[in-house]
């Protein structure tokens, strides 16, 4: 399974044609751009849920894709349609809304993350207090040669200004527990979303951020 030319085809017009008389106009084109992006998704899940015993196998691939439906009620950027397919949903396990993968494709800017982005006040103050009492358990997994040649500098995402509240400037940590994000992405080509065996190659990848998974689930269990 992977990404069909004539998706990425559809992407590129799409944000070249970002109004209702062209969607409408070239629906089927999008149809046939989301059939194959449900399709990856399905086996996407499938593939996931060998690395992730956590993840639902089971989840309908049609749920999993977002729609390409902009909400523009409080945007100033009126433009009613993403230029961008998102495969959300794939959570690890229940009961952890904001910990998982996300799949992202589009022209030029496809890629996977795992984690959690901007989790809420609640889940946000018990992971900090898993990485004040067991960070290492996190840098095990961040800081491993694998995952930084993957993923990047995990601490490079956006941070505090100031000490979280209740921490110390000079804790030894304090690069981590200012953190407001707990992701990790990985990009791709066109040319690799559109090769054979992506899907299975992504699965290797995420092989890699289960284990943050890991550590977030536990926080806020």
């Amino acid at each position: 399974m992977k990404i069909y030319p004539e998706t990425f085809t559809f992407l590129k017009d799409i944000a070249d044609n970002n109004n209702r008389d062209w969607f409408m106009a070239h629906k089927d084109a999008h149809d046939k751009a989301k059939e194959n992006v449900i399709e990856f998704a399905g086996e996407l899940i499938k593939e996931l849920s060998k690395v992730d015993p956590n993840l639902d196998a089971s989840l309908d691939p049609k749920k999993a894709v977002l729609r390409i439906y902009r909400d523009i009620r409080f945007s100033p950027d009126k433009t009613p349609y993403k230029n961008n397919f998102g495969i959300g949903k794939l959570t690890s396990g229940k009961n952890v809304m904001h910990i998982g993968y996300y799949m992202h494709v589009q022209p030029g800017a496809s890629f996977i993350a795992g984690g959690s982005w901007m989790p809420e006040n609640d889940q946000l103050k018990k992971i900090r207090q898993e990485i004040d009492y067991n960070a290492g358990a996190l840098k095990k997994v961040v800081d491993e040669p694998e995952f930084k040649k993957l993923f990047g500098e995990f601490r490079k995402q956006e941070q505090l200004k100031t000490v979280p509240q209740g921490y110390s400037a000079d804790n030894e940590n304090i690069s981590l527990l200012k953190l407001k994000s707990f992701v990790a992405e990985h990009s791709f080509t066109d040319k690799e979303m559109m090769t054979e065996g992506i899907v299975q190659r992504i699965a290797t990848i995420c092989s890699k951020l289960y284990p943050l998974n890991v550590f977030l689930k536990n926080a806020v269990s």
